[in-house]
């Protein structure tokens, strides 16, 4: 009958959803047998079982990750009455989503100006339709920018009085 005595290993723990977060350590126990014919078939088994619940932890969370991509909410009209895009400038990584999410004295909308986006790039497969407005508190417009650059918008009911923005993609 062969003795078998303990060895810890650290293996991350993926609970945290924080990607700034340092992943805690989860100790993880692999029996070490007397003779090296048992030895290494335990390790394998053991080290198998590791990296398969890693692989499964890594996966979880670039789920959830991806489920939750927007890079930003952007605000349209302040929330004292104001005509504008909270915040007004900003950048976003290449493949982000932005939200405009209508908070007050609308009604608005979300234009790209034509002129003032990456070359290449449709104004109109990116903006709302002119006659389409966001209404009502809390109704979301969202976009994914791809292309690299820096594109102005506007609302258009709200242009004359200066209510436009800036995105840079980077």
């Amino acid at each position: 009958m062969a003795a078998f005595s303990s060895t810890a290993v650290a293996v991350p723990s993926f609970t945290g959803l924080k990607a700034a977060t340092k992943p805690a350590a989860v100790p993880v126990r692999i029996p070490s047998p007397s003779n090296a014919a048992p030895r290494a078939s335990v390790l394998r088994a053991s080290l198998k079982e590791a990296v398969g619940a890693a692989a499964v932890a890594t996966f979880a969370s670039a789920a959830l990750f991806a489920g939750n991509a927007s890079a930003i909410t952007v605000l349209l009209g302040s929330s004292d009455g104001g005509l504008v895009f909270e915040p007004n400038e900003f950048s976003v990584s290449s493949g982000e989503k932005i939200e405009f999410k209508n908070n007050a004295a609308f009604p608005h909308n979300v234009i790209f100006d034509e002129d003032e986006i990456p070359s290449g790039v449709d104004a109109s497969k990116i903006s709302m339709d002119e006659t389409d407005l966001l209404n009502a508190p809390g109704e979301v417009y969202s976009v994914t920018l791809t292309e690299k650059g820096t594109y102005s918008f506007y609302c258009s009911p709200h242009q004359g009085v200066g209510m436009a923005g800036k995105v840079t993609v980077n």
